[in-house]
């Protein structure tokens, strides 16, 4: 087997294509079915069992377990999935990985979901060139998820290609007569394997074919099936990659799952592969383990002719490869079996531990200052609590959305002031992403206090409800008000605009009166009321703010006329102005309205 520098490069390149499809197809999905998909994963999801029969019944319709676990981590990426919902669709897909085995066992059909590649690229197309966003959004969803799948085909016929020569691991025989330390080192050869052909089902059967030359046992060719569980992970993790921490978290738990369940299978390896020896033996094609004894029982000549395609057989002969063939077949139920079993019984343990598991991970994978992604805290999709109850979620999830928010604005002051280039693209990017989160959250929000107010409530708790709604659409014109300034702060570079340092200082001077609105705002957000100190100190602030900019309105305008700085630089140096004012004005509204729910009450 040759594997040259061209074979690596397009390795890495079919990589490449894997992790852009993963990119695009999150982003595309994010944009285009966000709300729906989620509530309909909400719903799919909504407790443990039915999340494990997502993952089962998603694996076992594209059969590809690594495509359902990419899949999932998209889903986490573009926050349609919370990292607890995602582990048990995965604990599934690890199920529904061997329905796949047992239909290609039984039937030898397998759908390729990578040669509709190319057709769902020529769908893409007329969405792509499309004058309306949501039809661009579809086509770049379409085109990422042919990137992806044409990726991971691609990965997995760029590997070195162990399936067609499997002369290459006879060497391995010298390690099978260790006990218990030959079923360690096959287990790490079949994660090894399948982390390498990035295939389950290729190492499967490379396993056959070991087993069935004799080379291993049926006990060893379980411990390599073990063995696949965790390197099948490998495609997740790289999936990840350019993944939020949520995604990666969900990727970890995948693996988290499968080495635990490896490890307490260590423990009842022997008994666990005698029973399935017993199952296969008495109730279907025969004993798995008669297998090697057999090959082992023929001279290197026989073997190779019987397992030839050869017609120019003995009637002995014969008889020898009808023999051979049922006991491959045997080994072959055999370890469909215990693959089947072992992954059943593991999710049935490890799923009464899925918190667990997502508390490790988390704490492994620690969130950074940076990572921007959208979970809401307090309240979820699912049952209600009761009326006050819920009320009270709602609004510890508001004062979440309001620090949130406060946070913008103080990132797209450091935007104004970033001077390297890479670091402003990045802040952008933080202050868009912050964006996309601020309207998710109103609308979950939003949504959840009507489902509160469509029960038995109190005339108090519906006009505080109402309260709520209006102070929720405030908060996320604000968020759309930073946005706005940010906006306006890279058009100013783009034009290339020369401030003064009394514009800097003025601008400096304006961002610190909104920001100390904003600060106020939260203060009173604190115990769901308003004192009349705190009403007072800001409306003050509002006052300030609204004369500041009448003022540098004039002074613009004679400033332009003096030619202290250009016209051109003018305009973006007021645009700033202005949408701090407006900035001032949806905080003032907050305020206000819960000076009147605090009047009321």
């Amino acid at each position: 087997m040759n594997y040259t520098f061209y074979d690596f490069m397009t390795l890495v390149g079919s990589l490449g294509l894997f992790l852009y499809g993963m990119k695009i197809m999150s982003e595309g999905l994010q944009k285009v079915a966000g709300n729906k998909l989620r509530s309909a994963l909400a719903t799919m999801t909504k407790n443990r069992f039915t999340g494990v029969l997502t993952g089962l019944f998603i694996t076992a319709i594209i059969q590809s377990s690594s495509a359902t676990t990419v899949m999932v981590v998209s889903f986490v990426n573009a926050g349609l999935l919370n990292l607890l919902q995602s582990i048990t669709v995965i604990m599934g897909s690890n199920i529904g990985t061997t329905v796949t085995a047992w239909i290609i066992s039984l039937f030898g059909f397998k759908v390729s979901i990578a040669a509709f590649s190319i057709p769902l690229i020529a769908i893409s197309i007329p969405f792509i060139f499309s004058s309306k966003s949501k039809r661009k959004s579809i086509g770049e969803f379409i085109l990422g998820f042919a990137f992806l799948f044409m990726g991971l085909d691609l990965l997995k016929n760029s590997v070195p290609d162990l399936k067609s020569n499997p002369e290459m691991l006879e060497f391995l025989t010298q390690y099978t007569q260790s006990g218990f330390g030959s079923v360690l080192i096959f287990l790490l050869i079949g994660t090894v394997l399948t982390i390498v052909v990035q295939s389950s089902s290729a190492t499967m059967a490379i396993t056959l074919v070991m087993v069935s030359k004799g080379w291993i046992s049926y006990e060893l060719g379980a411990a390599m099936v073990m063995g696949e569980n965790i390197g099948t992970t490998i495609t997740a993790n790289i999936a990840a990659i350019p993944a939020n921490v949520s995604a990666k978290r969900a990727a970890l738990a995948h693996t988290t799952f499968n080495v635990f369940g490896v490890i307490w299978m260590l423990f009842l390896f022997f008994p666990f592969t005698n029973m399935i020896t017993y199952l296969v033996t008495n109730f279907g094609p025969g004993d798995p383990t008669q297998l090697t004894n057999f090959t082992n029982g023929l001279d290197a000549g026989t073997l190779n002719l019987i397992t030839s395609d050869s017609k120019n057989l003995t009637t002995e002969q014969f008889a020898l490869r009808e023999q051979l063939l049922d006991y491959q077949v045997a080994t072959s139920y055999g370890l469909s079996l215990f693959h089947t079993m072992f992954n059943l019984c593991n999710t049935f343990i490890m799923i009464w531990f899925v918190k667990i598991i997502a508390n490790i991970v988390t704490f492994v994978i620690k969130k950074k200052d940076t990572d921007e992604e959208f979970q809401l805290q307090f309240i979820s999709t699912g049952l209600l609590s009761t009326s006050e109850l819920s009320v009270l979620q709602a609004w510890k999830e508001m004062k979440v959305y309001a620090d949130r928010t406060l946070k913008m604005f103080k990132i797209t002051r450091e935007l104004y002031y970033e001077q390297n280039e890479n670091d402003f693209v990045k802040k952008f990017s933080r202050i868009e992403k912050y964006e996309s989160i601020s309207d998710r959250m109103e609308v979950e929000i939003a949504k959840y206090l009507t489902k509160v107010s469509d029960g038995k409530l109190g005339e108090e708790s519906k006009h505080q409800i109402h309260t709520m709604l209006r102070i929720i659409s405030e908060i996320e014109s604000v968020s759309d008000g930073c946005y706005n300034i940010a906006r306006t702060i890279v058009r100013k570079r783009d034009d290339k605009a020369v401030y003064t340092k009394d514009m800097d200082a003025n601008i400096d001077l304006m961002m610190n009166l909104v920001e100390g609105a904003l600060q106020q705002m939260n203060e009173s957000m604190e115990n769901n009321q308003i004192s009349n100190e705190e009403f007072n100190r800001s409306v003050n602030i509002e006052t300030e703010i609204n004369n500041f900019r009448n003022q540098l309105k004039l002074q613009n305008i004679a400033d332009v006329k003096a030619k202290k700085y250009d016209y051109q630089a003018s305009v973006t140096y007021m645009d700033v102005i202005v949408e701090c004012e407006k900035t001032g004005d949806y905080i003032i509204n907050v305020i206000e309205a819960l000076n009147e729910a605090t009047v009321k009450n």
